[in-house]
């Protein structure tokens, strides 16, 4: 792996979020045309609200670092405040990939745009044409969707090309916003991909909050971290200012809390290494569901895997019985 590329620490917020998840498998109906059509399709995962259910995308690494694709519902152990959970839902076979790439068009990010296009083509390239999606938002203190979530969208479009970034940067906000959009994409592993330096000039909103309502949809947010070696927090060359970061402390626990991870990319390599992480850990998600307890408040998640000595990344947390923050 790069050197840019790294895992970070979680934040303990997440959020609630409330369905029944019923699990229907889509088949045409009509004639043997239609049936074939759909034997070519994986079954889609659709979601119907009736009881509070907690939905958790998990991944799973061996200790080397390769995921591990072979586990059922049995192979998993959920806490919740402490106490087992019974999973109600569990899948692995979702059809496709949703990403929602916001790109940070403010003043600060003058100098780093190409980069940031550069490492939002190499997302798509990870994309398979023929089932995944994406979406192409742009933000300062505003959030502007230049493409809608379109499948088979392996190309940026012509108007990221023509931006000249400017003005003060929302980035909490708009973060907040992307995931509320991503999260009406039922039936697929869904995520935000955020291409910033990390600075946030003008947000109503605190991480804390973004990562609520990211959490409450279960839309993980991956913040990918565009800047020179000089304030890479990974790089040698690094000044003793990066500590401060936010790429490396606030930014990084939104990212964790929500199941997601921070990368911060310099070089090129970097740059690629980490977008087809990004893809590739949204095609080994497990897709894990259990009813809430209901008692009001923050409760703390951990997810396991019985008797095996294996990594499992998940939002650490939903809060029940409350309202979250809105990104309105």
């Amino acid at each position: 792996m790069a050197r840019g590329s790294h895992y970070l620490r979680p934040m303990k917020r997440g959020k609630l979020i409330s369905g029944t998840v019923v699990l229907t498998l889509t088949v045409g109906v009509g004639g043997p045309a239609s049936v074939h059509a759909a034997a070519q399709q994986p079954p889609i995962a659709t979601f119907k609200a009736s009881v509070d259910l907690v939905r958790i995308a998990a991944v799973v690494r061996d200790r080397k670092g390769r995921f591990v694709q072979d586990l059922s519902a049995r192979d998993f152990e959920i806490l919740d405040s402490g106490q087992s959970r019974a999973i109600t839902d569990f899948r692995r076979d979702i059809a496709g990939v949703s990403v929602a790439v916001l790109f940070d068009v403010s003043g600060s990010m003058e100098g780093h745009l190409p980069n940031a296009r550069e490492a939002a083509t190499h997302v798509l390239s990870w994309l398979d044409a023929a089932r995944d999606e994406a979406a192409i938002f742009t933000f300062d203190t505003r959030l502007q969707e230049i493409t809608p979530f379109t499948t088979g969208l392996t190309a940026l479009p012509e108007a990221i090309g023509g931006i000249v970034p400017f003005g003060a940067t929302s980035l909490h906000d708009a973060i907040a916003q992307t995931a509320e959009r991503a999260g009406a994409r039922e039936g697929r592993r869904r995520a935000v991909i955020v291409l910033t330096d990390g600075t946030d000039t003008a947000s109503r909103m605190k991480p804390p909050d973004v990562a609520a309502i990211a959490s409450e949809i279960d839309v993980p947010v991956y913040i990918f971290g565009i800047v020179p070696s000089i304030d890479n927090p990974n790089e040698d060359t690094a000044t003793n200012s990066v500590a401060r970061s936010a790429l490396g402390g606030a930014l990084a626990d939104l990212a964790a809390s929500t199941g997601g991870h921070a990368f911060v990319a310099s070089t090129p390599g970097q740059r690629s290494v980490a977008a087809r992480q990004i893809v590739d850990e949204l095609r080994h998600q497990y897709l894990i569901a259990f009813e809430s307890s209901g008692k009001p408040g923050w409760h703390p998640l951990v997810v396991r895997a019985r008797g095996k000595d294996l990594v499992v990344r998940a939002r650490n947390g939903y809060i029940a019985g409350q309202s979250r923050p809105t990104s309105s």
